[in-house]
């Protein structure tokens, strides 16, 4: 499956509005780990790394953030996220990188894994060869 927008259900209450999550209707895998990024100081970048075997959602809650994903030809596509009812699907050999965070962010990350630091891929000429 490639990289792509998900949009959630978004239930509208003048008490305010409700979004929500399950499996397997929504999520296109199992959730096995939640984290979130916050408190990001301008300027910096998030990231730069591919997993192995992980799938991972990630939305905005709060604020605003850029992430860049890298195809193995180099090119990008940058997704701006700023709404909480949508959620960018990252399948497993994928580059990407966080960046131009707001003041406030709060980013949700669900993946479809635990915590694995084996999973990791920190050079993009190793993620190239797994791509070949």
């Amino acid at each position: 499956m490639p990289v792509k927008l998900i949009s959630f259900p978004k239930i509208l209450d003048a008490r305010g509005n409700l979004t929500f999550l399950q499996s397997p209707d929504i999520l296109p895998f199992e959730m096995k780990r939640v984290f979130w990024l916050y408190d990001v100081p301008g300027g910096e970048t998030r990231g730069a790394h591919a997993y192995k075997t992980q799938d991972e959602v990630i939305i905005c809650l709060s604020g605003s953030f850029d992430v860049i994903v890298t195809e193995p030809d180099g090119s990008q596509e940058k997704y701006h996220l700023n709404r909480p009812y949508y959620g960018l699907f990252i399948p497993a050999k994928t580059w990407r990188h966080i960046d131009n965070f707001s003041t406030n962010s709060v980013g949700l990350h669900l993946s479809s894994h635990t915590y694995d630091p084996a999973d990791y891929i920190w050079d993009r000429n190793e993620l190239k060869k797994l791509n070949l």
